[in-house]
């Protein structure tokens, strides 16, 4: 099979397309041919060495995919050859055939194509675990989504509206904005022409915005937690902008706040099923045409480099998926 290889630590241009035997089914796995693959801003990360997960060269990038199941092994049941299938693990879907854990999978709704499948389970659990069970979001709070034209933005706006916040989303430019506004946003902030600070400050008066989704991190994360109702809920998302944040922890102190990591990979390790039940509700949501992932551009696997360059220089909007 062709898969992106990553035989060193490095820019993106260092990956090569080669061949590389296909995986087998071991116990509780299956084997999947993949017919799309989302591209993540952890992946850029991944491949020079600056992600938490490291693993040994070489290593085939990639970790949420879309397409037919080809195999099972021994233990698992529900799925079967033939599937439609989409899931996520931590690496090898940059490929033409991936093998994932069976729980890690989940079906395809009649009428999804693959590349929005396979932009849907990564983002959509990561984002709906912060809300729900870190930040346990409320129906009728104030919901601030930076950075919100990703697809980890767009997901969080979505079940934010979904969960019943009003969701106030900011980015840095007006095309950005517009997409939010079409994904169901109540109000938008452009924080590279106006303050952060004193347009949350419009926006919700003195009390503060009760929850802040931060993927972007850098010099909008201080302004984000001055801007905190008491008793808020930061969500360290991620760093987009390359810079990890030092917060004074006086502002913690005064707000009454409170400053929230996660991982959606050990959430799933230790509670499988409080995630069951969160993978069950999206299942119905996105069935019911509430979640919608926005697909801002698809790549061939010869342009995974390109790919993973433009997500990491943030010139796109959406999520990318490469189509094997």
């Amino acid at each position: 099979m062709k898969a992106v290889i990553c035989r060193q630590y490095g820019p993106p241009e260092l990956l090569a397309v080669a061949e590389t035997p296909p995986p087998e089914a071991g116990h509780g796995e299956v084997v999947v041919k993949v017919a799309a693959c989302g591209v993540s801003f952890a992946d850029s990360l991944l491949v020079q060495r600056k992600y938490q997960l490291r693993p040994e060269l070489p290593f085939i990038p990639g970790g949420e995919v879309a397409g037919e199941v080809r195999s099972i092994g021994a233990g698992v049941t529900g799925f079967r050859p033939g599937d439609r299938v989409a899931g996520f693990g931590q690496l090898g879907g940059f490929a033409e055939v991936t093998c994932l854990k069976a729980a890690q999978l989940m079906p395809i709704p009649p009428g999804i194509g693959f590349a929005e499948a396979a932009a849907f389970p990564l983002n959509y659990a990561t984002a709906y675990h912060a809300l729900r069970n870190r930040a346990a979001l409320c129906a009728g709070e104030d919901l601030l989504v930076l950075g919100g034209s990703g697809g980890l933005g767009l997901a969080a706006i979505q079940l934010g509206k979904a969960m019943g916040a009003r969701v106030i989303t900011a980015a840095s430019t007006q095309q950005k904005l517009d997409l939010c506004r079409q994904h169901g946003v109540d109000q938008v902030i452009n924080y590279e022409k106006n303050s952060l600070r004193d347009a949350i400050r419009e926006l919700c008066g003195d009390r503060g915005v009760d929850v802040v989704f931060d993927p972007v991190g850098g010099h909008y994360a201080e302004p984000a937690v001055q801007s905190m109702a008491w008793k808020g809920r930061y969500l360290v998302i991620g760093f987009a902008v390359g810079e990890i944040p030092r917060i004074p922890l006086n502002l913690v102190l005064l707000k009454g706040c409170a400053i929230l990591g996660f991982s959606v990979g050990a959430f799933i390790h230790h509670e499988p099923e409080a995630a069951r039940i969160n993978t069950r509700m999206l299942g119905t949501w996105w069935r019911e045409g509430r979640l919608r992932p926005h697909i801002g551009a698809t790549y061939p696997l010869a342009r995974a480099a390109e790919a993973l360059a433009d997500i990491a220089s943030r010139r796109v909007v959406g999520k990318l998926v490469l189509l094997p």
